[in-house]
């Protein structure tokens, strides 16, 4: 694979969730910027996701995983103190990160869900390019230590562990700046405690990935604005697209978006072809 100067792949969340969003994200692929996604395997749409992701090959897939905010891939016979009996997680990732971290019983059915939820993944036929997490809870401490503990079982090569630099947002967009500095410091301190069990089981994590800070309002000015001042050489840049006719979808289908991340160097990758360049360049 010809090295370039920067690297970014481009990721769209929530891949199964409705059939809109699954159509946004395939769109996004065949008209845009958008080279990934991640697969939510307990989703309503979640089949009809694997189908549009089997007609589009070029598209990296990875897995979603559902922690909180959504339904788990056992029984709720099988793991009491993860669901309620309709099989739904809290709907809160704060309370749901205390439970895993402070509840014995809990964090032992964690590790069966999260292998339920990566053998899901398996059984689509798909080759798992990453793993991220809905509300990034993938990224609390119990669970990527079993992350970490699962990785050459399930071949997980990359893990999402967003940082971003807060200066980049507020220069471009000041709303809610209290509630972005607290989510800055959050996301750093657990990055910064991830990155020991994630090296030593061998799986790679990015320089820089955007997103968290402006989740939900990546809009193509945003990312005119953005782009330029990216500097790191390996970095991802996610999205939520909701529909042919939000902004994040317009976003990733701008013609100033795509001329100005070449402008800047970029080479826009999924992780598979990432991880050919990376072993390129190292």
């Amino acid at each position: 694979m010809k090295v370039a100067d920067k690297y970014v792949v481009v990721n769209a969340d929530d891949f199964g969730y409705s059939d809109e969003i699954n159509e946004a994200i395939i769109e996004a692929h065949r008209n845009g910027i958008l080279s990934s996604t991640s697969l939510m395997v307990t989703a309503e749409k979640a089949k009809s996701a694997v189908k549009l992701a089997k007609e589009n090959p070029s598209l990296g897939v990875g897995l979603h995983l559902v922690l909180c905010c959504g339904k788990s891939a056992l029984n709720p016979q099988q793991i009491p103190n993860l669901v309620n009996k309709e099989g739904l997680f809290h709907d809160s990732a704060a309370i749901a990160g205390l439970k895993y971290q402070f509840i014995p019983s809990a964090r032992q059915e964690l590790k069966r869900e999260i292998k339920a939820q990566l053998d899901l993944f398996r059984e689509t036929g798909l080759k798992l390019s990453h793993v991220d997490g809905h509300l990034h809870l993938h990224i609390h401490p119990i669970v990527i230590q079993i992350l970490a503990q699962l990785a050459p079982e399930y071949q997980i090569k990359f893990i999402r562990l967003p940082y971003e630099e807060l200066n980049f947002t507020l220069k471009l967009d000041r709303t809610n700046p209290i509630l972005k500095i607290i989510y800055a410091n959050i996301f750093r301190w657990l990055r910064k405690s991830a990155k020991k069990p994630l090296s030593t089981s061998g799986v790679q994590f990015l320089d820089r990935v955007y997103g968290l800070l402006q989740t939900g309002n990546m809009s193509e000015s945003y990312l005119l604005g953005l782009i330029p001042q990216i500097k790191t050489i390996y970095n991802e840049i996610y999205f939520h697209p909701q529909s042919l006719t939000d902004q994040e979808y317009q976003a990733l289908c701008s013609q100033k978006v795509q001329e100005i991340i070449l402008t800047e160097g970029f080479k826009v990758v999924n992780y598979f072809q990432l991880g050919k360049a990376r072993g390129k360049d190292e």
